[in-house]
């Protein structure tokens, strides 16, 4: 008897079950949707914006109402450089992990090498397939991107359900883009093809279009204010009395640094300095577009009542300069106007108009947006770690990180420049060069209670050495390499060599100013005793 009730129970079992379930199902996508909406994320990617000499002086950031409600950050650039840096910001990764160098094929840049690697493992993969977002992608992704020999514009990278890629580097005008994998030409007319401006449109149209029942990540990546500086129309003529910047590095000889610095023409010639002071110009007004483009988004996620559950990021890639140290335009250099840039968020429970000086570096962006997303990090082989923890006033924090370039330069002579040889790049105008083989370089940049430094080598004939004391020095005026103490000299040298040799949770290791740091010299690399007896010599 007791057998038999036990068989005419389980049925009915299952079917209590199954109701539960599907109530459950409907629950889920309804009711409880509404009780907890996952957030959505938004990132917006400048090109070239600087924060060290005043790229972002002008923005909507300063007078916008919008922006008053961001929470602002100094970050660094793993690499300054546009490809490099880029391929930081959507894995995760140091360069050496990544191994995208410079902004070439050759040099990994959106190649088959990477297409088969680094690129199925982007955070926005991540936020796709498993946390469940729909994404959408518009702008300058990877500077090869869309070239023939790496699956041209019928490649679309994993990780995106809706993906608007430039083909290749910047441009305002006359380019080509890969909508879904189909090329979409476009011209010069202002009104359809102005790029940065088309940007903001086709953001608008995923806003409405997209599904309401999922989260959505959004990432746009303007061409502004990246050569060729194009503006559009109606701000052509603005800043017309505005120069680059006069600060105490500014036409300055770098007496005591890198040989590449020292060749830079002190005083520049008026020729240069006209140059560089129409490019500051023609940058900013290129920057009045993107102002456009930040005002409409963040108007469209608050009319649609979404801003409220909506992260938003505004970042770059890398920095720039413009007459620092004689040195005409341009990046790849290991000083602040280089590898430093804004960074702003607002979002769910961020206080706004906040100011932190954390140490925050762009590995940190894809981390931190998949922690938003509620994946866990820890699965994952990212250097960086999430800085939510930051935002919502977290004391706790890292003292210090990685920042590491590649030197590119000529087999032959640049023409225009016979007298300088092979080995050299990026010299303009009059014959200043930018980068060489050797400008291979790699920092530890420190910023702790008791510290504000920065600790360079230079993989060449000389281990040169550069280091600042970044508080008493921050223009860098001074290389403390030859006077600093030799413990220190050390520390930062074992240092260096571990965060070169990091991948993971070592890249997150205590630093020499953290107070849980432990340095014992006879743990050394293979190589290290060889580098520090060089050191040694060249500090006499």
């Amino acid at each position: 008897m007791k057998m038999g009730s036990n068989r005419s129970f389980l049925p009915k079992l299952w079917s209590c079950l199954l109701i539960c379930v599907t109530l459950w199902s409907n629950l889920s996508s309804g009711v409880l949707a509404k009780l907890y909406r996952r957030p959505n994320i938004v990132l917006i990617l400048t090109d070239d914006l600087d924060i060290a000499i005043g790229g972002l002086n002008h923005l909507v950031v300063e007078k916008s109402l919008y922006f008053s409600f961001f929470f602002y950050l100094p970050q660094f650039v793993a690499s300054p450089l546009c490809c490099p840096s880029r391929a930081s910001i959507l894995t995760g990764r140091y360069p050496h992990n990544h191994h995208v160098i410079n902004n070439t094929l050759e040099g990994n840049c959106s190649s088959k090498a990477w297409q088969k690697s680094d690129e199925a493992h982007t955070f926005p993969t991540l936020l796709q397939s498993i946390a469940g977002y729909q994404t959408f992608f518009a702008g300058k992704y990877l500077n090869q991107y869309g070239h023939s020999e790496a699956g041209g514009l019928e490649h679309v990278p994993p990780g995106w359900n809706h993906w608007v890629g430039l083909e290749k580097n910047s441009k305002y005008y006359n380019y080509t883009l890969s909508v879904n994998g189909k090329a979409q030409k476009h011209g010069a007319d202002y009104s359809k093809d102005y790029l940065t401006d088309l940007l903001a449109n086709m953001s608008l149209d995923f806003l409405q279009y997209k599904s309401s029942h999922q989260p959505y990540f959004m990432m746009v990546s303007t061409p502004a204010p990246h050569s060729p500086w194009t503006a559009a129309p109606q701000y052509q003529h603005s800043f017309n009395s505005t120069k680059a910047p006069r600060d105490p590095s500014f036409n300055a000889h770098g007496k005591d640094k890198h040989w590449l610095i020292r060749q830079a023409k002190t005083p520049m010639s008026n020729s240069s300095v006209q140059f560089l002071d129409d490019a500051f110009r023609n940058r900013w007004r290129t920057l009045l577009s993107v102002d456009d483009l930040v005002e409409k988004i963040v108007k469209r996620l608050e009319d649609g009542g979404e801003l409220d559950n909506t992260y938003i990021f505004f970042t770059s890639d890398n920095g720039y300069h413009t007459g620092q140290f004689s040195l005409p335009l341009d990046k790849r250099q290991l000083y602040e106007f280089d590898i430093r840039v804004p960074l702003m968020v607002r979002g769910p429970n961020i206080k706004p108009n906040q100011t932190s000086q954390m140490l925050v570096v762009n590995v940190d962006l894809g981390p931190t947006i998949l922690d938003i997303a509620g994946y866990n990090v820890n699965k994952t082989q990212m250097d960086g770690m999430s800085f939510l923890p930051i935002l919502m006033n977290s004391s706790s924090w890292r003292t210090d990180i990685l920042v590491e370039y590649q030197g590119e330069g000529s087999n032959v002579s640049d023409p225009a420049c016979p007298q300088l040889g092979p080995g050299v790049s990026q010299c303009f105008p009059d014959c200043v060069c930018e980068d060489s083989y050797n400008n291979t370089y790699a920092c530890v940049r420190t910023v702790a209670p008791s510290s504000n430094l920065q600790y360079c080598e230079f993989d060449d004939d000389e281990v040169f050495v550069e280091i600042y004391n970044v508080t008493a020095d921050p223009y860098q005026l001074e290389n403390k390499a030859k006077t600093i103490d030799h413990e220190v000299l050390e520390k930062m040298n074992h240092r260096l060599m571990m965060l070169q040799a990091c991948t993971g949770q070592s890249c997150r290791t205590p630093g020499v100013y953290d107070p849980r740091y432990k340095f014992d010299p006879r743990q050394m690399f293979p190589s290290h005793s060889w580098r520090l007896s060089r050191l040694r010599q060249t500090m006499k």
